[in-house]
């Protein structure tokens, strides 16, 4: 998906950035922050059920596409945001710029599987 045609990205979906602040006890726990709302596509790519470290873990894999943004340019930063979609939780792993034209981005995610 190289171009945005009317109507293609029809999903409302925040990205979410970890830190962590200082609780009540002066314990540090980790924080989602909103980075911000866009529209998206969301297309579910693999599910699996795999054994990992002696637990059943479920994982969805999807792809997520946005529009380009600048807040989106570093993958490195990106690859730990997650994504919210009415109460699912999509955590991203990489971030591709399609063709390095600055247009659309692919966010490549896990659902059924948390960092926090």
């Amino acid at each position: 998906m190289t171009s945005l045609r009317a109507g293609q990205l029809t999903r409302r979906l925040t990205l979410q950035s970890l830190s962590t602040t200082l609780d009540s006890y002066g314990v540090l726990t980790p924080t989602w922050t909103n980075v911000m709302t866009v529209w998206a596509d969301i297309q579910p790519l693999t599910g699996q059920e795999r054994l990992s470290a002696a637990q059943l873990a479920s994982e969805v894999t999807h792809q997520l596409t946005v529009r380009y943004s600048s807040l989106l340019a570093d993958t490195r930063v990106v690859a730990g945001y997650r994504a919210l979609y009415k109460g699912r939780i999509f955590n991203i792993h990489a971030a591709l710029n399609e063709d390095e034209s600055n247009v659309l981005v692919t966010l490549l995610a896990s659902e059924g599987l948390t960092r926090g």
